[in-house]
């Protein structure tokens, strides 16, 4: 399989700091998502709002390495990091009163990557 080079600018340097993170902390998790960023658009995850709040409990902190989607609904807080969301999708998480974050704020907030779980 030919591995295909991301073109956005804001990827690239994403997976780039992920890989760096992975590398400083012994953090599995970075390098993990990196891998799961790198590969193609059509590859890439996307999860709807319904599966997140299907899967989590209050509380929780889930990474996506994609996009996160409007379908659905959240009955309860919980903690989203993801490359992008819908505007449908981050309404609906912060009226639940959950919170919405990057990646990269992610990687700031928790470097060792603990007691986050991957949504794909």
């Amino acid at each position: 399989m030919k591995k295909v080079k991301a073109t956005n600018p804001e990827l690239i340097t994403l997976i780039r700091d992920l890989r760096k993170k992975s590398r400083e902390n012994q953090a599995e998790l970075w390098r993990y998502l990196a891998e799961r960023l790198s590969g193609s658009k059509r590859s890439r995850i996307a999860v709807n709002v319904s599966r997140l709040n299907r899967y989590t409990k209050e509380g929780d902190t889930v990474a996506v390495p994609g996009k996160v989607l409007g379908a659905g609904k959240a009955d309860h807080p919980m903690t989203i990091a993801a490359f992008a969301f819908s505007d449908q999708a981050q309404s609906k998480i912060q009226r639940a009163k959950g919170n919405c974050l990057s990646l990269r704020e992610l990687m700031k907030k928790n470097p060792a990557g603990t007691n986050i779980k991957v949504m794909e």
